[in-house]
C-alpha cells in the first residue's frame, strides 16, 4: 500500500471514519491543496461520476470529525481546508488568519499567523473566530 494511501487510511480511522473512495479522495485533495477549496473545486478534482450528495455528506463528516474547517469570506461560496492534525470533533485548534487573493480570489490558510486577541465587552462571548485579510498573494505580485 502507498504512504499516502496509508496516511489517509490512519488519517480517516484515527476520526473514527469508515474508509470509502470518496472520503479517501476528498481527504487527498483537501491535504495536497495549496489554498481553500469550494466543493464544486473538489468535485472538478474527483473521478467523474462522484455522487455529489455524497460529497457533501462527506464533507459534514469531515468537518463534523475535525478533518477540515470552513473558510469564510465575503462571498456566499463555502470554501474547505484542512485540519491541523491536532483538531478533533471535540476541538478545533484552527485559530489562524486567512488571506483572500483580490486577484485570484484563493483563500489561504496562514498557519503560522495566529488570530490577533480581542477583549470583548462585557456580556459578549465568542463562541467562533473567524479572521480574513485581503491583499495580493505572491503568486499573484508583480514581477520586480
Amino acid at each position: 500500500m502507498p504512504a499516502s494511501t496509508d496516511r489517509l487510511a490512519r488519517t480517516l480511522s484515527q476520526h473514527g471514519l469508515r474508509q470509502t473512495p470518496v472520503r479517501r479522495g476528498v481527504l487527498e485533495v483537501l491535504a495536497g491543496a495549496a489554498f481553500a477549496l469550494s466543493g464544486s473545486e473538489i468535485e472538478q478534482q474527483l473521478p467523474a461520476g462522484t455522487d455529489r450528495i455524497t460529497l457533501y455528506r462527506t464533507l459534514k463528516s469531515f468537518e463534523e470529525s475535525g478533518l477540515i474547517h470552513r473558510v469564510i469570506d465575503s462571498s456566499d461560496v463555502v470554501r474547505y481546508a484542512a485540519c491541523s492534525i491536532e483538531c478533533s470533533a471535540e476541538a478545533h485548534f484552527d485559530n489562524h488568519v486567512h488571506f483572500k487573493c483580490t486577484t485570484c480570489q484563493h483563500i489561504y490558510c496562514l498557519n503560522q499567523v495566529a488570530i490577533p486577541a480581542v477583549t470583548l465587552p462585557a456580556q459578549f462571548q465568542a463562541v467562533s473566530r473567524d479572521y480574513l485579510l485581503a491583499g495580493v498573494c505572491r503568486e499573484c505580485q508583480p514581477a520586480g
